[in-house]
């Protein structure tokens, strides 16, 4: 009987307990009990909950049948009727997850088979060409680590796309908010004074440096993390070339996030 290797089971739970763009509490408790699947640790976060949940059923039952029966009720594209913006996000996410199980989600929300070992080839020449030239254009750590195989087994979007999201978990880290996207650029970068200054903040020129730098920093969450652009983008193609322009904004704004400073309050 066929079995989820453990890394492919942690890739899957992260994917639907995605903290953005995966089930909420309730929408997972409701699929365990609809799939007769245990619920042993309803107290962890959604993605370790899941895991714990997948791993049990698996070795209890020595298969995977309720792990794949629980992908398939989660992506029936009608629970979406209401948040149609959420399922493409959620599908992209865990084909990503998916991709060296050869298996896929289509857009009708089946479970379908895929060459498995030609996306583990590909991928893995992806992943290598990418890393080495963003080494040689000296890309910041905190991107380099989002060229993973399984990131570009199905394009580079998805690389850039989470190099993206990691922008929004710094600014909350060094800040403690809570906010994502435009509402984050806005209280972080563009207050008067904003809470982080890229530089003195001391004359005209200084300040409008600041302006542009959050207009950059929006501008990019608006490009990758808009919801209702999302769905639209997320089928892109993207080439290498452009993923590795995009990369090199990234590690722009990951340098000029790594200087920044709260300015004393007046």
């Amino acid at each position: 009987m066929i079995h989820f290797m453990q890394s492919q089971l942690r890739a899957i739970a992260d994917a639907l307990g995605d903290t953005d763009q995966g089930l909420t509490g309730s929408e997972i408790a409701h699929m365990l009990e609809s799939c007769q699947m245990a619920d042993p640790d309803p107290a962890l976060t959604k993605r370790h909950r899941l895991y714990n949940a997948f791993a049990l059923s698996q070795n209890t039952r020595q298969d995977r049948l309720a792990i794949l029966a629980f992908i398939r009720k989660t992506m029936k594209p009608e629970r979406y009727i209401r948040s149609p913006e959420k399922f493409e996000p959620m599908r992209s996410n865990l084909n990503v997850a998916l991709a060296f199980t050869g298996l896929a989600v289509n857009a009708a929300g089946v479970v379908e088979s895929v060459e498995r070992a030609e996306t583990l080839s590909e991928a893995k020449r992806r992943a290598q060409e990418l890393r080495a030239d963003l080494n040689v254009r000296g890309a910041h750590p905190d991107v380099l680590k989002f060229c993973s195989e399984e990131l570009l087994a199905d394009n580079y979007f998805h690389a850039v796309l989470e190099a993206v999201k990691s922008v929004g978990e710094k600014i909350r880290a060094k800040t403690g908010l809570t906010d994502d996207g435009s509402a984050l650029v806005d209280r972080a970068l563009a207050g008067n004074p904003p809470m982080l200054a890229i530089n003195a903040l001391a004359n005209d020129s200084q300040i409008s440096e600041q302006k542009g730098f959050a207009n950059m920093v929006r501008g990019t969450f608006g490009m990758f993390r808009n919801p209702t652009a999302h769905a639209a983008r997320i089928t892109w193609q993207m080439s290498k070339e452009d993923a590795e322009d995009l990369f090199s904004i990234v590690s722009l704004i990951h340098r000029r996030l790594d200087r920044a400073t709260m300015p004393p309050r007046v």
